[in-house]
């Protein structure tokens, strides 16, 4: 199983190779991978 942050890069490389119709769908991968990752830190105790 991959973390959040390797998903994260996977999806930021998949950008590079994708065309526009992809491009749309992975960027909303994206940010929704980037905001679970987001309210998952901000629940973590410091």
């Amino acid at each position: 199983m991959i973390t959040l942050e390797q998903h994260i890069e996977e999806l930021r490389a998949e950008l590079r190779w994708c065309d526009s119709k992809e491009r749309r769908q992975i960027e909303r991968e994206l940010q929704e991978a980037r905001d679970e990752l987001a309210r998952l830190l901000s629940r973590e105790p410091r």
